[in-house]
């Protein structure tokens, strides 16, 4: 019962300890955690009670808003549908090309390019369409998805391209929603939105609702996916889908559309319009199913960052179909600070210590340990060992404790490129955790860097934080497994996220300085990272985490529970500060669907949640 011990000690820091203890053994927690907390994907979509599915029932309410705008620009904006053709289930695909029909925006062309399909009722059936928006194209020779895909591109006459696979479905609103986004942004280069998947039995399951522009979480999957649209003039001036990437060819689209777009022109549309039909050897069933894509995937990287540059390889990750990019280290290796303020508790401060210098392959980096007035003579003789080390500094701040502020002291008396944030009850278990973070960090875009923090029992206690949640804010999949894969994933690969937690936290001391460090006047002990974290990513910069970097977080045992009135007190007033400062971006954390809980951390759906 290791991880319901974690998940309690964070919902219940501020009950009695006898109180804390009951509920640690309670064995009906522990199914609740069990039962709500891992098993967050549903196997099919949660319905209203008149049994509409209850993220298409919100869409509903949106369309009259989204008519009033479409209407007003004119509607002139015209979407071409390439959907390739290659033997289907005729059924299935009469229900695509009617979910095209049915579509409440009119002004389309759905272009179906048959590749040479040997079923004659396949023939039979494109050939009794009549709807003039229907182009229908027949190629001469087999050529697979790409070659199909550019056949249709050829004849598409639309202000932009959106993709349809043969047998999956558009929401009614699905193209009223996308042309509504690019009203909103005319200089929209790629729009997006959320999906699910279709079963055999007709049921929607498994809803992907995806967060806004993650270049990280795109360079480790292609997250886009469905529903896509695509400048059409950026599309042709890639040279449209390229031939040999057939499995991740949209894959390869989207990037190469990225690479010649402004990221503010990528823009996510956060609702379900697209339903992936899950089929025995579509990718949409099992992801290796078609393990042919998870190279293809693997190329398209590979070529963006050819033309891009910044990288120095792509491998896999964990996964199927997600992918390790190895960004490059400038060849001036930039100086990291690493400070760590402590006081006391000098046997938890050595074993960070060496945690670092055992671990540490990049070489470039100083130890600043801050002491806050440490008292205990074994504590004292500690700090006087280690600052015996030619990488280790001690220096001194003789003042009431102030989290912000000894930051703030300790950043002021070092001088390295990069500043590096890093609690005393920490203790480093991945070799590479250093390199990993300094490759993310030195990019003009990144702006902190946190990575995975785990509980002495191997669950999660940082992940990335989520806005919002509890208030102010907490911490991305609390308490899970470290073995668990997390949302789609999420838990294996790199993504862009609102913040991260103060308690190892990296960013160059540009950015530091550009937003004024941590602030010690109104976030004295809490949120002061949040709050950095967000002056940040209002820079214009990317926060990011990595679960490539590994360190335990033996949380608070240095400094203790907020266990008197006095730091209540403060707490509440912190709580108070974040709140007036940052309403709008505690309630639109950009990484996190207003689909999801406010109450948990775990991605599961809110049974109050609309957009």
């Amino acid at each position: 019962m290791k991880s319901i011990k974690s998940l309690l000690r964070t919902m219940a820091q501020s009950l009695p300890p006898s109180v804390r203890q009951r509920l640690r053994n309670s064995h009906a927690l522990a199914s609740w955690y069990q039962n709500r907390v891992l098993a967050y994907q549903p196997a099919s979509a949660p319905t209203n009670s008149d049994g509409t599915v209850v993220y298409s029932a919100h869409i509903a309410t949106k369309v009259p808003e989204w008519a009033a705008r479409v209407e007003q620009s004119g509607g002139n904006i015209k979407l071409s549908i390439i959907c390739p053709v290659y033997n289907p289930d005729v059924s299935l695909l009469a229900e695509a090309v009617d979910s095209v029909l049915g579509q409440s925006y009119k002004n389309w062309q759905l272009v179906l390019v048959d590749d040479v399909s040997t079923d004659p009722a396949v023939k039979e059936y494109l050939a009794a369409l009549d709807d003039p928006r229907i182009e229908v194209v027949y190629r001469r020779l087999n050529g697979h998805i790409s070659k199909a895909s550019n056949s249709g591109l050829e004849v598409a006459t639309g202000d932009y391209i959106a993709l349809l696979d043969q047998d999956d479905l558009l929401h009614e609103h699905a193209l009223l929603a996308m042309v509504d986004a690019i009203v909103r942004h005319p200089t929209v280069a790629v729009v997006y939105s959320d999906e699910d998947k279709l079963n055999a039995d007709g049921e929607f399951y498994q809803p992907h609702f995806k967060p806004d522009w993650s270049p990280d979480l795109f360079y480790s999957n292609n997250y886009i996916s469905h529903l896509g649209v695509y400048r059409t003039d950026l599309v042709k001036q890639v040279g449209g889908f390229s031939v040999g990437l057939e499995g991740s060819q949209d894959y390869d689209l989207a990037l190469k559309v990225i690479a010649q777009s402004n990221w503010q022109d990528i823009i996510h549309v956060p609702y379900v319009l697209y339903h992936w039909r899950a089929l025995p050897g579509s990718t949409a069933y099992a992801a290796d199913e078609k393990s042919y894509t998870v190279d293809a995937g693997r190329r398209a990287l590979e070529g963006y960052f050819d033309q891009t540059g910044g990288a120095e390889s792509v491998g896999l990750s964990q996964l199927p179909n997600t992918y390790r990019v190895a960004f490059a280290i400038p060849e001036r290796k930039p100086w990291v600070d690493i400070i760590i303020p402590t006081r006391n508790q000098g046997e938890l401060l050595r074993n960070c210590v060496q945690s670092v210098l055992q671990n540490s392959d990049y070489p470039n980096y100083r130890i600043t340990l801050v002491d806050n007035q440490s008292d205990e003579a074994e504590s004292l003789g500690i700090l006087s060992e280690l600052a015996k080390h030619d990488k280790v500094n001690v220096i001194a701040y003789n003042k009431p404790f102030n989290y912000s502020a000894i930051n703030n002291f300790a950043v002021a008396q070092t001088s390295g490129d990069i500043v590096l944030l890093l609690n005393n009850d920490t203790e480093v278990i991945t070799h590479g955790w250093l390199s990993e973070m300094v490759s993310l960090v030195c990019r003009d875009f990144t702006g902190c860097v946190g990575p995975k923090l785990l509980y002495d029992d191997d669950t999660l206690q940082h992940a990335g934080v989520i806005l919002g949640v509890g208030g102010v804010a907490n911490h991305s999949h609390l308490g899970f497994p470290d073995t668990h894969p997390g949302y789609f994933g999420r838990m294996t690969i790199r993504q862009n996220v609102a913040a991260v937690t103060g308690a190892c936290l990296m960013v160059r001391r540009e950015v530091w300085d550009q937003v004024g460090g941590l602030n010690d006047k109104h976030l004295t002990i809490a949120f002061n990272d949040v709050d950095f974290c967000i002056k940040v990513m209002q820079a214009g910069y990317y926060n990011v985490f990595t679960p490539y970097a590994k360190l335990y977080h033996y949380e608070s045992k240095s400094r203790g529970q907020e266990d008197t009135p006095e730091k209540y007190q403060r707490f509440v007033s912190e709580v108070e500060y974040m709140q007036e400062t940052w309403p709008e971006q505690l309630a639109n954390d950009p990484y996190y669907s207003p689909y999801f809980s406010r109450t948990k951390t775990d991605f599961s759906l809110s049974e109050t949640a609309s957009v």
